[in-house]
């Protein structure tokens, strides 16, 4: 049988009443740390924990996985009796978990659902369906809002608690101690010292990890001098005057052996956005071209509404130059432009002198 989103069977008053909300279930080959062979149990992922029946009817669970110890989650490609079947180790701070599904698409949404419950964040490395996806964004929204409206059983560490002096470090996280060794542990690549607030609410801490045959972790004491600054709560204890010198000086000590840690967040790589169905109103997540945008064509240039000639524009000569008094230097051009006339206009008055002169006499 495949694993199917949530189905709740539970009856009243029993126990499955009581668990979490049911996100996930399905049958599971399971093989824990310390069991020789593996057991095929209906698994239900209920909040952030699994929970094991021995069948789909079951009101009492047989075995419970707190996922708050997670670290890691790999395919297991060793060939199983079943060669449809797809393995999955499930590592977890305090041992290995073996789990078979019955084909690759069960392991794929097994794998979705685990890793939006852990991190609170769908995946991006699996190959899902838009609908599954969607699916899984829903998850992520209901544990978010259960985790948030539970009852803590005491105040989880905040960094507000601690009246903190200077810049915060970038490797300051607002964890637990556990929390902090997870983190550490599942990402070896970001650095293996974090800041995190004490457990008192009034100090802070630094987590740190380190491979001896396995994680070796360490937990130091950083509290606050009532002079200012801060000081290490070591054997011979360090005095800082700023939290930045505090990971300086563990680092400077180490010579360089441990690092802070800085895990970058993961960010989406392509616009989404959901729209429904005009026809059966079925809402579907759309992802948003990544070419940009045609740019509208740029508008022609205004022109006036009454096109003139390009000898229109210019500007009409000043007749007044002609008949203005020209000044009385003999070098001035306009001057000579005046008076001295070209030997064309000079002949053709002659000619029409001699005309008038002719004519006069003719009356006469």
């Amino acid at each position: 049988m495949a694993a199917a989103p949530v189905r709740q069977r539970s009856g009243p008053g029993g126990p499955r009443a009581q668990l979490p909300p049911c996100y996930y279930e399905g049958y599971l080959e399971k093989r824990g740390p310390k069991e020789k062979a593996a057991r095929r149990l209906w698994t239900c992922l209920c909040g952030n924990s699994l929970y094991f029946f021995n069948n789909a009817k079951d009101s009492h669970f047989v075995e419970k996985l707190d996922l708050s110890g997670f670290v890691s989650l790999k395919d297991d490609c060793s060939r199983d009796r079943n060669l449809e079947a797809a393995r999955l180790i499930l590592r977890m701070k305090d041992g290995e978990t073996k789990l078979t599904a019955p084909n690759l698409e069960s392991r794929e949404l097994w794998k979705g659902f685990l890793y939006s419950v852990v991190d609170l964040n769908v995946p991006s490395c699996l190959t899902l369906l838009p609908g599954q996806l969607q699916m899984l964004r829903e998850i992520v929204d209901k544990e978010r809002s259960r985790r948030r409206n539970r009852t803590p059983t005491r105040a989880p560490p905040s960094p507000l608690s601690v009246p903190l002096v200077g810049e915060i470090p970038p490797c300051f996280r607002p964890v637990s101690r556990t929390e902090a060794e997870v983190l550490l542990e599942r990402h070896p690549d970001c650095g293996n010292m974090l800041l995190r607030p004490g457990r008192d609410g009034c100090s802070l801490a630094v987590t740190t990890r380190q491979d001896l045959n396995g994680s070796v972790f360490r937990h130091y004491r950083v509290t606050q001098r009532d002079q200012g600054g801060y000081v290490i709560d070591v054997e011979n204890p360090i005095p800082c005057a700023t939290l930045h010198e505090v990971i300086d000086a563990l680092v400077e000590k180490t010579a360089g052996t441990l690092q802070p840690f800085l895990l970058e967040e993961p960010y989406e790589e392509n616009i989404t956005y959901v729209s429904a169905n005009d026809e059966n109103g079925e809402k579907i997540l759309h992802t948003a071209p990544s070419s940009p945008l045609p740019k509208a064509p740029a508008l022609p240039p205004k022109q006036d509404r009454w096109p003139s000639s390009p000898l229109s524009r210019s500007p009409a000569p000043d007749r007044r130059i002609l008949t203005s008094p020209a000044p009385a230097s003999p070098t001035n051009p306009m001057r000579r432009l005046i008076l001295s006339p070209s030997p064309l206009a000079q002949t053709l008055n002659e000619e029409l002198k001699m005309k008038l002169e002719m004519r006069r006499a003719t009356q006469d």
